[in-house]
């Protein structure tokens, strides 16, 4: 897939207290064979993130709350004002390889694929902690007994939509229920969610990692809840 033929992919990334790494997934971003629009959006760090992401490259578009709204608010503030037909989430900590966003691109060739997951348990199990395994197992067959669905990974951070996908979902996320809410209304939707392997190394909590035990109840929460409520 190249830029000339290509639709263009709109890359969200939220970002909170990331300064040391936000630099480098901009560059790695900006490196792919895509025709790419970056857009940060800065909750309110109270280090450098929003004034390094902006020096990186003039073309990062830097958005930033005034107070700390979470990670969903943040996601939904950068989709909200993406103007590239693919919308793509991209966490801002270097959990992810931004190498492997053109595979999951290419997938959109197909005109019926509209989501597109990366799952980091297709290509057998990630090297995270037992208790987080365990967590991801639990959401994953969660979303799938509750909606019906087929996926392998529903916490996943690579989330790509084809912007029609969005439509009338009415996303009121703030925090990291963003992937539970959005799993479950497209899954109740009837859409259809393609995956396909990433890779993952996970970060631990003195390097930074910010998602806890109760994000992991409140995300089994937000699933059950969206099986009821409309």
């Amino acid at each position: 897939m190249t830029s000339g033929d290509a639709p263009r992919v709109s890359v969200v990334i939220p970002a909170y207290n990331e300064e040391g790494t936000i630099a480098e997934v901009i560059r790695r971003v900006f490196a792919l064979p895509l025709d790419l629009e970056v857009i940060v959006v800065d909750d309110a760090s109270t280090d450098r993130t929003a004034e390094v992401a902006a020096s990186v490259d003039s073309r990062v578009r830097v958005l930033r709350h005034e107070t700390n709204e979470g990670k969903g608010s943040s996601i939904r503030l950068g989709l909200k004002q993406a103007r590239g037909e693919i919308l793509v989430v991209q966490d801002a900590d270097l959990e992810y390889y931004p190498e492997d966003l053109p595979t999951l691109v290419a997938l959109f060739d197909e005109s019926a694929v509209d989501v597109v997951y990366g799952s980091r348990f297709l290509g057998g199990r990630p090297p995270m902690r037992f208790a987080n395994y365990i967590a991801n197992r639990i959401l994953t067959i969660a979303a799938n007994l509750l909606f019906g669905g087929h996926i392998t990974d529903e916490a996943t951070c690579y989330k790509l939509f084809r912007r029609r996908s969005l439509d009338g979902l009415n996303l009121t996320c703030t925090r990291f229920e963003f992937c539970p809410e959005v799993t479950a209304k497209l899954l109740r939707k009837g859409v259809r969610i393609h995956e396909t392997p990433i890779r993952y190394d996970p970060r631990t909590y003195g390097q930074g990692k910010k998602i806890t035990w109760r994000d992991g109840f409140m995300a089994l929460w937000t699933l059950v809840k969206y099986r009821f409520v409309r």
